[in-house]
């Protein structure tokens, strides 16, 4: 980004450095990187002395880089945005204005703990992952500038000594509910993942015992194999160890976290839809999850430990309940009245028509789907940001049509194969209702 111009009056601090740590910690971290790459199939080919050699030179050039990287990575405020500069041979510097900033989280892994340090990183309106992380400060310093920046942003008051010895202190976090972990575990052990693995281990066991042999390099690659298949549980569980959820005047707090701590705030303001899963293998036990669909998050992908959107990572119909009445009130899981689509709709949907459905209520749009995993998505009016009517070639054939109600965030609801007329007619009902929510928001 170009620099002001000579005559603009900015209010800008020092370029500031992270801290002098980050290089070890950022070796530190590719050191799993460096060895999945170098893989067992390498160990057996050059032995382990030569394989340590190899990850002994690697590590350090991958420090030389971070120590490189550090000293030329800094980041400044100015005026009311947040520029970071780094690069030797390309200088880059990223400028985040931080009226586009929707939340700033403190986030400390294993390592940064370990050495009392955490990582700063920035959400933004229409981000596709968090901008500009800074990757390490002080707990201290990464609080301050975290105040900073929201200040900045608008998102907080500015302080005012005099206004706020007048004004009454806030009332705490009111506690909403806690996840136990030992549900947390059971949840992730009724997983296709691990519900299948014992299959997996058996099979294996069997193809080792008919063809007599047990190589080191075999059996490394098998349980690197095993891993990579419980790598999503083991992540659900990690990420939500210890799951608390309060709400504070306008926004929810969710933290939790085993290996990296997360604490987030929020604002009820950016919710633009909650989304109901009831996995298969969960439902004897009554479970079901809920997320989030926030405006200006990073949107979803392969790694969803980076995305805030668990409002329930596991819990019963009561649990699910409360929790939606501090998001939707007046909307009850169990109450609304959803309606099926014409049975010619079976030709599409032979094994899932009887569990679509899409309903109408006062507050929100709602719409199910899911044979094997249930899914029902709740979307506000207010929160509707386009309407579609879509209609394929089958269902066309069978004058059928879909609805999509889209948000700003990623989640949308969709009314499936509903008869061609009501899905026009569905449409321009929930156009109305948008325009009349947003109206009197």
């Amino acid at each position: 980004m170009s620099e002001p111009a000579a005559g603009t009056a900015l209010a800008a601090e020092p370029r500031q450095r992270l801290h002098p740590l980050t290089p070890l910690l950022k070796g530190a971290r590719a050191l799993v990187v460096i060895i999945a790459a170098l893989s067992w199939q390498t160990l057996g080919q050059v032995g382990l002395g030569w394989f340590a050699a190899m990850v002994v030179v690697l590590l350090i050039g991958q420090v030389i880089l971070a120590v490189v990287s550090w000293y030329y990575t800094g980041y400044q405020v100015v005026g009311r945005e947040l520029r970071v500069h780094e690069g030797l041979l390309w200088r880059r510097t990223r400028a985040i204005p931080l009226e586009r900033l929707q939340a700033v989280e403190v986030v400390r892994p294993l390592l940064a703990q370990l050495t009392g340090l955490a990582e700063l990183r920035l959400e933004v309106v229409g981000g596709s992952k968090p901008e500009a992380p800074l990757a390490y400060l002080t707990v201290a310093g990464a609080r301050s500038l975290r105040e900073r920046l929201l200040v900045l942003a608008g998102r907080v008051a500015a302080e005012d000594p005099d206004a706020a010895q007048a004004a009454p202190p806030a009332p705490p976090a009111r506690h909403v509910h806690a996840v136990d972990n030992k549900d947390l575990l059971i949840s992730q052990l009724l997983t296709p993942q691990a519900f299948f693995m014992p299959f997996g281990v058996a099979f294996i066991a069997i193809q080792f015992g008919y063809e007599g042999s047990l190589s080191f390099i075999g059996i490394a690659s098998t349980v690197t194999a095993m891993a990579g298949v419980l790598l999503q549980p083991l992540r659900r569980v990690l990420g939500d160890w210890n799951f608390r959820l309060a709400r504070e005047n306008g926004a929810l707090r969710l933290r939790g976290g085993l290996l990296e701590t997360r604490s987030q705030t929020v604002p009820l303001d950016r919710v633009q839809a909650i989304g109901a899963t009831w996995p298969l293998l969960w439902r004897p036990k009554g479970w079901l999850r809920l997320r989030l669909d926030v405006a200006g998050y990073a949107a979803a992908g392969a790694d969803d430990g980076k995305r805030s959107d668990r409002l329930l990572p596991v819990g019963d119909e009561p649990a699910a309940r409360k929790i939606l009445a501090e998001v939707l009130p007046e909307v009850a899981l169990d109450g609304l009245p959803l309606t099926r689509p014409p049975r010619r709709a079976r030709w599409l949907h032979p094994m899932e028509w009887p569990m679509l459905g899409a309903a109408l209520t006062d507050q929100v749009f709602a719409a199910r789907a899911g044979r094997v995993t249930r899914q029902l998505v709740l979307v506000p009016y207010a929160r509707i940001q386009s309407v579609r009517v879509v209609q394929g070639p089958l269902q066309r054939r069978l004058r059928l049509a879909t609805v999509h109600a889209d948000t700003a965030g990623g989640l949308s609801a969709t009314a499936g194969d509903r008869d061609v007329n009501e899905a026009w007619m569905l449409a321009a009902e929930l156009a109305e209702r948008s325009r009349a929510a947003r109206a009197r928001a």
